[in-house]
């Protein structure tokens, strides 16, 4: 497939210590820069955070504090993004609400001039979901259905129960009071 671009696009996707655009900190970002003759080029570069990354983030995407503490910062290099990042458009899953957020985020903590404007934004997700709609009325009605189906069979199951412990009381008691009987006649004797 060829793209018509006007100007470059940066497909990226990032790896964080989190996902709280203000305290956690880039660890991993990928980036295909594909230019307006169609020339991709390929980086991938990893960062010393400078904060801890959780082990259940590390879970996730397999980056260890081990593994990126003689890296360098995304604040050493951001001048470098900056303007590897100049003129181009922007791509990626999520990307609007996480990644480029992330991004300019981590470039205003380095205090390197970003230019947000006049770009454009190709969010992968935003368009999947678009074409893929979720139908969360129709999910909403299946789901309560089927809880009024379970709410139903557990309160036949709960009757069944009860009408059960009923019978088996009053077996008991019935046994009890054969049992007095026997003993009370015993005892005339």
């Amino acid at each position: 497939m060829t793209l018509n671009l006007k100007r470059p696009l940066v497909i990226f996707d990032l790896e964080t210590t989190g996902i709280s655009i203000s305290t956690d900190r880039i660890v991993e970002m990928a980036t295909i820069k594909i230019s307006i003759d169609g020339m991709e080029e390929i980086r991938t570069q990893r960062f010393n955070p400078t904060i801890p990354i959780p082990a259940e983030v590390s879970a996730i995407h397999g980056i260890f504090d081990e593994d990126v503490k003689d890296m360098p910062t995304f604040a050493e290099n951001a001048k470098e993004y900056a303007e590897y990042f100049k003129g181009c458009d922007f791509g990626g899953f999520n990307s609007n609400k996480f990644d480029f957020p992330m991004l300019v985020e981590e470039m205003l903590r380095a205090e390197v001039d970003f230019e947000t404007e006049g770009r454009k934004f190709v969010d992968v997700q935003r368009i999947f979901h678009q074409m893929e709609p979720r139908k969360f009325a129709e999910q909403n009605k299946k789901n309560h259905d089927q809880c009024l189906l379970d709410y139903r069979d557990a309160r036949i199951v709960l009757a069944q129960s009860i009408r059960q412990s009923e019978r088996e009381r009053n077996e008991f008691l019935l046994r009890q009071k054969r049992r007095q009987v026997f003993r009370q006649n015993l005892l005339r004797r």
